[in-house]
């Protein structure tokens, strides 16, 4: 029996890292591509700036980059490093924690690279405002990895975990929905971060002296749209950690693999669609700093309205974890 079990847990490690990895790839390729797309057009605009752009896209290429890197470290966990028990909970453990890993990677390296392809526009088209523009890609880029963060701490709690302790119904589907609710809700969070950035990169470029506005700005929207991956994050740490009796049947179990996936799907849509909406804010107070204060309150309704979709299914997965 114990030699299936490792038998078992070595496939799961395998299978979680290859997952982790191969997604967590996507996502920084992408946003470091569209980097470099980005910075030769800007060169061809402005060679003379050739040594500003080259360095931004760099240091853009970086961060974006780090999303792939947490996904790596999780990768090489699972290859190397021992279970922390013999159990089917761990082989369970191992799968969710890569595709928790691989998931939450995506949407942080496609955002950063929004954000340093439109440093490297910007410092074409503004030559003299490069260390402004600098700064709120590394802030803006810094940002959208925190989606990431989440995944990767799921992941790890999920490998140093003890689970075999536990019932292994319903714990399993609790494992499963943990990795899933905070993967999942990483990818449009990261994303709509990313656009919120881009925009205001843009919007120094066009008007340096707002610089800080625009900076500040840019915060206040990525914050609301960060708040749905938390809600994922909440999720996860919720059916990781409560105590869920043996269950005979397989409805709790559905009950609780149902919870992350209702939280980690209906994250995607919130989290996106607040980044537009503060993107577009952030866009026009650079060109018109004088409806700061409307665009902002504007922005912030906005955003509440989208979010709302966001705590419908944050409401229902606790219903499932708790009620049904």
């Amino acid at each position: 029996m114990l030699e299936n079990i490792q038998h078992f847990e070595k496939m799961a490690a395998f299978a979680g890292a290859a997952v982790a990895m191969g997604l967590g790839a996507i996502g920084s390729a992408l946003g470091e591509g569209h980097t470099a797309a980005k910075a030769n057009e800007a060169i061809a605009r402005n060679p003379e700036s050739l040594g500003s752009i080259y360095k931004t896209m760099l240091v853009g290429q970086s961060i974006a980059e780090s999303a792939s890197i947490f996904a790596l470290v999780i990768a090489m966990l699972l290859l190397f490093s021992k279970p922390v028990s013999d159990s089917y909970a761990t082989v369970c453990a191992a799968l969710s924690a890569g595709l928790c890993m691989g998931f939450g990677a995506f949407g942080s390296g496609v955002g950063a690279g929004f954000a340093s392809a439109a440093a490297c526009t910007g410092i074409a088209r503004q030559p003299a405002a490069s260390g402004r523009l600098t700064t709120n890609m590394l802030i803006g880029s810094a940002v959208c990895q925190t989606t990431a963060i989440y995944s990767l701490v799921t992941a790890l709690i999920l490998l140093l975990v003890d689970f075999s302790t536990r019932p292994l119904s319903p714990t399993w589907a609790a494992i499963f929905g943990a990795g899933i609710a905070t993967g999942l809700s990483a990818i449009g969070s990261g994303i709509g971060e990313g656009l919120v950035a881009e925009t205001s990169c843009e919007g120094i470029a066009r008007n340096p002296a707002a610089a800080g506005t625009i900076t500040n700005s840019m915060l206040l929207g990525q914050a609301v749209t960060e708040t749905t991956a938390i809600y994922g994050l909440l999720i996860s740490f919720i059916l990781l950690f409560k105590s869920f009796p043996p269950a005979t049947t397989l409805a709790p179990a559905a009950a609780l693999l149902s919870a992350g996936l209702c939280m980690g799907i209906g994250a995607f849509g919130p989290g996106i669609g607040e980044g537009v909406t503060a993107q577009t804010a952030v866009k026009w107070i650079a060109r018109n700093g004088n409806a700061q204060i409307e665009l902002t309150r504007c922005m912030l309704v906005g955003q509440a309205v989208a979010e709302s979709t966001g705590i419908y299914s944050l409401v229902i997965a606790l219903i499932l974890i708790f009620v049904v």
